[in-house]
């Protein structure tokens, strides 16, 4: 049996872009294995598409921390201890509950992400993203794109979305950074969980008496009708937060790094005049990078069976979103970047009901940037070797701290 230390998540140097060796290596044993982790516990490793989804889509799994799901590390079991453990704003979220209270909190924020509402924020992230493009020229070059362009763009809309001050961004990005940090040691985690959660705590206190047109004031509602515990408002407000900017940023740098390395997708999405392009490209660079990294946990409450084998109840499971995103079964010549490829079918977002709540705010950020970027600044190059460039092999988010461009 194999044994994976830390997930190993170390990545080939001349291929940032593609998943970690082992996994690959995992995967071509078969779509279903078992690994010996850290504790000498040994869950299923999924890498295959099909079983990624049949796991996910499944009611006999739990994602609960207190059902037992896998700990990939000391610091990660140290971590998801605390965080079950917390009582206050900042601690286990909805995410990481199973329904029925999954389903029960997530329906109260489920209207915000409708893809009507989505878009009828396109106009407003479209003048972000070209007033920052404007700002960047103006600049000096060569530009950081992650600081010009790449993290403030969905800071910014979130932060509109939410009703949070986006003069706060230094404080709220600096503390989600220290949470998806695999080096953070658990106090600093839990230290910075805490700081998030009582700033949100802070926000809904405000809106109890000054609410807003945002969705906090929304979750206050909820609060003033005894729906919703303030504490129980404050974390939705932190995931919310901390989702809807880290995750989005690090997309938008990779994908204009995918597409400089592959000038012949990148003039083909730069010229196109077909707007179904661009929705296509957006999936595509999803599947091609899936920057969620470290695997999505569960443990079989009741015995599943997956690709022929019995997963027995009280085995944990450990879903691989990247291997999964380059399964060959579902994806022919999977390691190659094609924005005309029916990619819709991916798994960046999970599967089932724990799915990304915000995968159409994402779909809709991304096709506003990465149209704006190539069309904006159609001689948009890379000012550093490939190898320089600083990635974020420490996050549970795959990115780059840094993305030297220059026009």
């Amino acid at each position: 049996m194999t044994t994976i230390p830390d997930y190993d998540i170390a990545r080939p140097a001349t291929c940032p872009l593609d998943p970690a060796p082992a996994m690959r290596a995992r995967q071509e044993e078969g779509p279903l294995t078992r690994v010996r982790l850290w504790d000498g516990s040994t869950p299923w490793l999924v890498t295959g598409h099909a079983e990624h989804r049949a796991v996910l889509g499944s009611s006999k799994v739990s994602v609960s921390p207190f059902n037992g799901i896998p700990r990939l590390s000391p610091a990660e079991a140290a971590a998801m201890e605390g965080m079950a453990k917390q009582e206050n704003a900042g601690g286990i979220g909805f995410i990481m509950m199973d329904d029925p209270e999954h389903a029960r909190l997530r329906r109260m924020v489920t209207s915000a992400f409708t893809i009507k509402r989505v878009e009828a924020m396109r106009p407003e992230t479209q003048k972000v993203a070209d007033d920052l493009i404007d700002a960047m020229l103006a600049g000096p070059k060569p530009a950081d794109l992650v600081e010009a362009f790449a993290l403030p763009l969905p800071s910014l809309v979130i932060s509109n979305l939410l009703g949070v001050p986006y003069d706060d961004h230094d404080f709220f990005q600096s503390n989600s950074k220290v949470i998806i940090n695999r080096t953070s040691t658990p106090e600093q985690r839990g230290q910075a969980q805490r700081n998030l959660g009582q700033y949100l705590d802070g926000l809904i206190g405000e809106k109890l008496t000054n609410p807003g047109d945002d969705l906090l004031s929304g979750l206050v509602e909820r609060v003033n009708s005894g729906e919703l515990t303030r504490p129980e408002a404050a974390q939705m407000g932190v995931l919310m937060l901390f989702a809807g900017h880290e995750t989005t940023a690090n997309m938008i740098t990779l994908g204009t790094l995918a597409l400089l390395q592959n000038p012949d997708q990148l003039a083909l999405l730069r010229d196109s005049d077909d707007p179904k392009l661009i929705t296509s490209a957006v999936e595509e660079l999803l599947r091609y990078l899936t920057i969620t990294h470290g695997g999505l946990r569960r443990v079989a409450m009741e015995d599943i069976e997956i690709a022929g084998q019995v997963i027995k109840a009280g085995e944990g499971i450990v879903v691989v979103n990247e291997t999964a995103n380059r399964d060959p079964a579902a994806f022919p010549d999977p390691d190659r970047l094609d924005l005309t490829r029916d990619a819709r079918r991916h798994v960046t977002f999970g599967f089932g009901v724990h799915q990304c709540l915000g995968q159409p705010l994402a779909r809709m950020e991304l096709q506003v940037a990465y149209l704006a970027l190539l069309r904006r600044i159609p001689t948009l190059a890379l000012a550093a070797d490939v190898e320089q460039i600083p990635f974020k092999h420490d996050g549970f988010v795959y990115g780059a701290y840094e993305l030297p461009v220059t026009w």
